[in-house]
């Protein structure tokens, strides 16, 4: 995917295709039962908090972008055509280019210009890089709204699975705990790993060399 620029809730489970790049299924929105439209609603304790998700897995190997920034705005009540965002940020079959082509289509979608496109140009995030992402999205989140980040490599969650995007891939954070620390994923690629988290200092070094949009 050219993306060189700058580069547990519960969600409904469906089979899923690998194909070149990621892994594409149909995109299907979250069919909650009961229990789960519990567990969607937003929810806030002391250090953390979690959004309401209705998920929607990317429908090619190429929509990741259109599709993390999809599922970042559901978090609002929003459901935005993916094919019409990704007219918006000119997504072809090489991805969407930057994360800076995804911040303009949150805001014009939120009605605020409120988004801001982060950098992390180093190879590796330091601490005062990875400060600012976990207190970015603390801010964002508690305001109702999602995080969307561009990420290239493998990066392992907190119950030791690897997740590995080498040639780049766009998720969404909806959540955090124990203050920012660890974070809540939503990724469009494999509804089979629909949600996961991960710790900040691993998400910071996730995005190096690419960036972030967050409010």
């Amino acid at each position: 995917m050219r993306t060189d620029l700058i580069r547990k809730s519960a969600l409904t489970i469906a089979g899923i295709a690998a194909t070149a790049g990621g892994i594409a299924g149909p995109a299907i929105a979250a069919q909650a039962t009961p229990a789960e439209k519990t567990a969607q609603v937003s929810t806030q304790r002391g250090g953390e908090r979690e959004l309401g998700v209705r998920y929607e897995a990317q429908p090619n190997f190429y929509y990741c972008g259109p599709a993390a920034t999809r599922n970042a705005l559901s978090v609002q009540g929003k459901n935005i055509d993916v094919d019409a965002m990704a007219k918006e940020m000119g997504t072809t079959e090489a991805g969407t280019n930057s994360i800076n082509d995804i911040t303009p289509v949150l805001n014009k979608e939120t009605g605020k210009d409120v988004y801001k496109s982060v950098e992390i140009k180093s190879g590796k995030a330091d601490d005062k890089q990875t400060d600012k992402l976990r207190s970015d999205i603390v801010r964002t989140v508690d305001n109702g709204r999602a995080v969307v980040a561009n990420i290239a490599g493998t990066a392992t969650d907190t119950d030791g699975n690897t997740h590995s995007f080498e040639g780049g891939h766009y998720i969404s954070v909806v959540g955090y705990r124990d203050g920012g620390k660890t974070v809540t994923i939503a990724d469009s690629a494999n509804p089979n790993t629909a949600s996961y988290r991960i710790s900040v200092d691993n998400l910071a070094d996730w995005i190096a060399t690419r960036g972030y949009t967050a409010s």
